[in-house]
């Protein structure tokens, strides 16, 4: 189903990210999925570097923020073998790289929770925190982990 609607949105999740570091990915436990957090990479490159409010507009940010919560849904397929599994979205943590003065850090993360609500309707909804930090990872403007429930 999940996959299907992944296909309609003309959606292609990637096979999970190399870790930069000594991680994995995902990780399960028990009925639930905890991603590492997931750069804006694509094919390999980092999409958006930088800082918001620095550079980085907060559309630039939003599509950040797409690219990488679909990369946190790679991390969860790595795991589970596929997306049908997800029962449920429970909590989309968004880390954006920014500005002190930078206040819109709720926008940016709308591009991932917007797209989550697409693909995965009601199952969806979910807790989130959004939150300014000063650096990110290889410069990266946004990161984000996730925890999904499994059927």
């Amino acid at each position: 189903m999940i996959e299907a609607r992944l296909k309609e949105l003309q959606i292609t999740v990637p096979e999970a990210p190399k870790p930069l570091a000594s991680y994995v990915p995902a990780v399960q436990t028990g009925d639930f999925v905890f991603t590492s957090g997931q750069l804006p990479m694509l094919d390999g490159v980092l999409q958006f570097p930088g800082r918001l409010g620095d550079g980085v507009s907060v559309e630039e940010g939003r599509q950040a923020a797409r690219i990488s919560v679909i990369n946190c849904l790679s991390a969860v397929k790595s795991v589970l073998g596929n997306l049908d599994s997800i029962e449920k979205i429970v909590k989309v943590t968004v880390f954006i790289s920014c500005d002190s003065g930078f206040t819109e850090q709720p926008e940016v993360a709308n591009g991932a929770s917007d797209l989550l609500l697409e693909i995965f309707g009601e199952a969806g909804k979910h807790s989130r925190s959004a939150v300014g930090v000063s650096a990110l990872p290889r410069n990266a403007s946004v990161e984000i982990e996730m925890i999904v429930k499994v059927k």
